[in-house]
């Protein structure tokens, strides 16, 4: 799974543009050798089938990344920006950012007033260009820029960028790798733009119309120096969502996940994320309403160019997938 992880990982693949790592992902599917079904949406979604009985279980996991889109060239060629999701300008200043040509940049700012809080709109980035027509030879507005690929191992931890949500799609693949006998549907969404309002799940929940869904994402965790407080740690096992911002568990779809971790030993935790939201959150009120779990990854350092995770959680959220889909009242119960 490391090399899966890293290879995801280091794909680019921002919200709007996900060709790069979809292709990826296929690649990855193919290599399975599961026969199933790949289709690609309209919106851009993957979907890949695995066909059964009446019933129908999707399993969702995101694969676009945050990213910068650029908005203005001024005459010294230095690029003015949008965030296209969640972005802090405290971390952007000094990351290394890369373009889909591979060009490279990185982030500077304007000179600060006395007190004055460090803004989205005082930064921009710096590609090397002397002059506004160079620059755009390589970064026309409308260019999209990531946090520059890297992937390392310490011990159990692994390092990276876009572990949200490249992590969890490294989970999907390695449950299909070891899909056990079902008697229903399994239908396997990469969804798109989830970083910008849960756009892709909300169309594949809408075409899929399932009997029972199951998002994988990533969380945070309050295992730092002065963290928020919050009930997560790396290592610990992946969390049962109870609640976010954007949706709230269906109870049974939470009490089923937390039985089959007991029931087979495998280690968990709960999750109330106080802020943001996963696909979940569209997913649960599509048509007349989804059942709905979340399985998360608790991750350091989310939308920044080095978040980390614990292996032991990746094996582990598997672990519980797979064990999950085996349970004999996975349906009847809802």
């Amino acid at each position: 799974m490391k090399d899966t992880l890293a290879r995801l990982s280091q794909t680019y693949g921002p919200s709007g543009r996900e060709e790069e790592i979809r292709s990826q992902l296929c690649k990855e599917l193919t290599a399975l050798e599961k026969n199933l079904h790949l289709k690609t949406d309209a919106l851009g979604n993957l979907i890949a089938t695995r066909p059964g009985g009446e019933k129908r279980l999707l399993l969702a996991a995101h694969m676009d990344e945050i990213a910068l889109l650029v908005t203005h060239i001024d005459d010294s060629g230095f690029l003015r920006f949008t965030p296209v999701g969640g972005h802090d300008p405290r971390i952007l200043l000094g990351a290394r950012v890369v373009f889909a040509d591979g060009t490279v940049g990185t982030i500077g700012r304007e000179k600060l007033k006395d007190k004055e809080e460090l803004k989205l709109d005082k930064l921009f980035i710096d590609i090397g260009a002397a002059s506004k027509a160079e620059a755009e030879e390589s970064c026309p507005i409308g260019s999209m820029a990531v946090f520059a690929p890297h992937f390392s191992v310490q011990g159990h931890r692994l390092m990276g960028k876009a572990l949200d949500n490249r992590a969890s799609c490294t989970v999907l693949l390695e449950v299909i790798r070891n899909l056990p006998p079902v008697d229903y549907q399994i239908d396997f969404v990469f969804t798109v733009q989830e970083e910008v309002g849960l756009r892709g799940a909300r169309t594949a929940a809408y075409q899929l119309q399932p009997d029972l869904a199951l998002v994988v994402d990533v969380t945070r965790t309050g295992d730092t120096p002065e963290a928020p407080v919050m009930a997560v740690k790396l290592g610990k096992g992946p969390a049962i969502k109870v609640k976010d911002r954007s949706f709230i568990s269906h109870p049974r779809v939470k009490d089923l996940l937390e039985e089959t971790a007991r029931l087979h030993g495998i280690p968990y935790q709960l999750e109330i994320l106080e802020r943001g939201g996963t696909d979940a959150g569209s997913i649960h009120l599509t048509g007349e309403g989804i059942p709905t779990g979340v399985i998360s990854l608790p991750t350091r350092y989310i939308h920044s160019p080095a978040e980390i995770i614990d292996y032991r959680d990746l094996q582990n959220s598997v672990d519980l997938l797979c064990s999950f889909l085996q349970h004999r009242d996975l349906f009847s119960s809802l």
